[in-house]
């Protein structure tokens, strides 16, 4: 199948795209960075998803995973949810398409972090569920998965702090992060593997959404 992937210059992209050519698709990356993946089945486009140009011409597309994004900028709604809207009325939203994936956060159920980056990705959920009606009658599905804490560059902040990564896991039941390449499981397995579940969205946050402090 032909997967387009936007943001797969690094973390949760590039595992996804690397997790695809394994399984002998052909994949499209669509980022503002160049290519770090050196396949005969890749095609990295750069491209800034939040100019107002027009889209890259990518050819059919079977599968397509929103993934870029940002946090705690000023440009947090502009790219998490409208270019995800625009990538999605564009590439997702046609005869041919198979399965959509969106990438949002367990921040769009619990509302933390920085307050545009979780209203993005709370838009992203209720745009899922509208995108999976319209694109069912070509008998495809849509749907979303929330990570939590991942282990990424951008995270290395966290991570690489002892102090604050010990307060992090006393808020994580499991006691760990995702990987990158869990994450990609996920999303190969709901867009390959997933036939009948659509308009859904995964948590994936090692427990942290179910944490509780029992006060008597």
């Amino acid at each position: 199948m032909n997967i387009l992937i936007t943001g797969t210059s690094s973390g949760i992209g590039r595992s996804a795209a690397l997790r695809f050519l394994a399984g002998g698709h052909r994949v499209t990356g669509i980022d503002i960075l160049p290519g770090t993946i050196a396949y005969d089945a890749y095609r990295h486009v750069c491209f800034d998803l939040r100019s107002t140009g027009e889209l890259p011409d990518v050819g059919e597309v079977h599968v397509l995973i929103n993934n870029a994004g940002v946090q705690g900028t000023d440009e947090d709604i502009d790219l998490n949810l409208k270019s995800l809207i625009r990538v999605t009325e564009k590439y997702g939203v046609q005869p041919a398409i198979r399965s959509i994936l969106n990438v949002a956060s367990a921040s769009a159920h619990s509302g933390a972090e920085f307050p545009a980056y979780a209203a993005s990705k709370g838009g992203v959920l209720a745009y899922t569920k509208n995108v999976a009606m319209r694109v069912a009658p070509w008998g495809a599905t849509c749907n979303s998965i929330s990570p939590g804490g991942v282990l990424t560059e951008s995270n290395r902040h966290v991570t690489d702090d002892p102090a604050l990564w010990a307060r992090v896991m006393e808020e994580t039941p499991l006691k760990k992060w995702a990987s990158t390449e869990e994450i990609a499981e996920w999303i190969y397995f709901l867009t390959v593997t997933n036939r009948s579940m659509t308009a859904q969205d995964v948590i994936v946050d090692n427990g942290e959404m179910n944490n509780y402090h029992f006060v008597w």
